[in-house]
């Protein structure tokens, strides 16, 4: 075998330790992480309940949500709802397993209102991010 076989079953052995040891970092429980893979910006609010939480992201004017049961698997009804001032809510809702949404409005600098539910759990933010 020359050298340039090896260095590439090398290269290919690093990418496979790589690529495993990140599934082990990222397993689950990465509510936070898939949020945040979900919407783009930073995160400017979390609305905890007593079933999940609702994640806002804002960037460049436009505002993000997302549902997040607190223990995500089995199947269960879930939905996310954000509006800006003066305009209509962009809604998610129905059978979810890991999350409802993500759903983005274009807000500018008016106020929005987020809503979420996880099952018999909901949240009303009222308006916010003024």
């Amino acid at each position: 075998m020359d050298k340039a076989a090896i260095r590439r079953r090398a290269a290919l052995g690093m990418a496979v330790l790589t690529a495993s040891g990140l599934l082990v970092v990222a397993g689950p429980g990465t509510g936070d992480a898939e949020a945040a893979a979900l919407c783009s910006g930073r995160k400017v609010r979390t609305l905890p309940f007593s079933t999940g939480s609702v994640q806002v992201y804002k960037s460049r004017g436009y505002v993000c949500a997302v549902t997040l049961p607190k223990n995500p698997g089995p199947w269960r009804k879930m939905s996310v709802s954000v509006r800006a001032r003066g305009g209509r809510a962009a809604f998610d809702g129905g059978l979810f397993r890991r999350h409802a949404g993500p759903e983005d409005v274009y807000a500018g600098h008016r106020c929005v209102w987020v809503t979420g539910s996880v099952g018999s759990g909901s949240v009303s933010s009222g308006w916010i991010l003024c």
